[in-house]
């Protein structure tokens, strides 16, 4: 899901600073929601779990080249699920950041704009969670169709905001558009492997509970809403 330099630039990264001071904000939110339920160490740990994650997704994990980005199978919903949104978000971030000024200095340029596109899907997961599961489930009881939903929330998120700077910073021709259109296209196939990996951890974690309630991954993962 990154967007390469140069497809958005000049005056137009104003728009990218804004948006991404607007996730930074709505992330400082997570953190002080996350901090009422867990301590300062879990929170940190916590964090630090979802930055590894995330600099595993993009270096780790297969990614290829498709139209106008890079097909990443970055797990959102599972950080989400595991780890909480705060934690998520900060390890979103962390991540990203890692993996610019380490092992891709050519995208650090694009750091404002990447952020907003892994951020803002992040938090119209938090959003639908809070909507859909009961406050009595907890995350390791969820459905295969309560996955879905957040899976394709979080990854449809991704290609909407991949496609809105695709089009801020090119325009509307014929190839920008067709690239797009792979680029999504492509990115269906992370919608069909995340929830199935989502399923497949959280079974790990409700039969591991002696292990995985420990303070190491959020509150709500076995108990329910507070």
């Amino acid at each position: 899901m990154h967007i390469e330099p140069g497809v958005v630039d000049g005056a137009k990264m104003v728009f990218a600073y804004g948006t991404a001071a607007a996730a930074a904000g709505y992330s400082l939110k997570l953190v002080n929601d996350d901090l009422k339920a867990h301590s300062i160490a879990s929170f940190c740990v916590r964090s630090v779990i979802a930055a590894i994650g995330v600099f595993i997704f993009f270096e780790v994990f297969p990614h290829f080249a498709v139209g106008i980005s890079e097909v990443h199978f970055i797990l959102g919903t599972t950080l989400f699920l595991l780890l909480g949104a705060g934690a998520a978000a900060l390890g979103l971030a962390g991540g990203l950041a890692i993996q610019g000024f380490l092992f891709a200095p050519s995208d650090v340029p694009m750091y404002f704009v990447n952020i907003s596109t892994l951020l803002f899907p992040l938090f119209a997961v938090e959003a639908l969670a809070r909507k859909i599961i009961p406050q009595s489930v907890s995350y390791v009881d969820l459905r295969y169709s309560d996955v879905l939903k957040l899976s394709a929330v979080y990854q449809g998120g991704v290609v909407a905001w991949v496609a809105f700077w695709a089009i801020y910073g090119q325009g509307v021709g014929a190839d920008n558009l067709s690239a797009v259109t792979s680029f999504g296209m492509a990115y269906l196939l992370v919608i069909v492997i995340e929830p199935v990996a989502d399923l497949a951890v959280l079974a790990g974690a409700k039969s591991l509970r002696a292990l995985t309630d420990r303070g190491i991954f959020t509150h709500r993962l076995h108990n329910a809403a507070a």
